[in-house]
């Protein structure tokens, strides 16, 4: 049996997790690779102190993801497919290591997140599989 979310030491392991799958992932990692040269050790940081925030409500996390990702979609436009498998890579990262009441609230938020994101920096349909 897996054991839920129960701290930042859990939040850092899911979120490296998850982006060693977005490295791999041919729709997603041109984004931190080709597009924008993301310096992971920066980076990584930030995500985790986002993600323990939206699990712990410790207020740890100070930034204006939508406006980060608004200038992305202006240099390099997003499509619903770019939200879809964020969601997905992410909800099968939490599947792969947790299971509890705050793995389903962080898969939950991501949800959440990834239909917000789609809407208000694609202006897609939310609902919708491709762009």
């Amino acid at each position: 049996m897996k054991k839920d979310i129960e701290s930042a030491v859990d939040i850092r392991n899911l979120v490296e997790l998850f982006y060693d799958k977005v490295k791999q992932d041919p729709l997603l990692s041109p984004f931190f690779t080709q597009y924008i040269r993301v310096n992971w050790e920066k980076h990584l940081p930030v995500m985790t102190s986002f993600w323990e925030n939206a699990v712990f409500y410790n207020g740890t996390y100070a930034g204006n993801p939508i406006q980060t990702h608004r200038r992305l979609n202006q240099l390099f436009p997003m499509t619903a497919d770019h939200f879809n498998q964020w969601l997905f890579l992410f909800t099968s990262s939490v599947n792969e290591l947790f299971e509890g009441e705050k793995a389903e609230l962080i898969k939950q938020k991501a949800f959440s997140i990834a239909t917000i994101m789609k809407m208000k920096v694609t202006g897609a349909d939310p609902f919708s599989t491709s762009h």
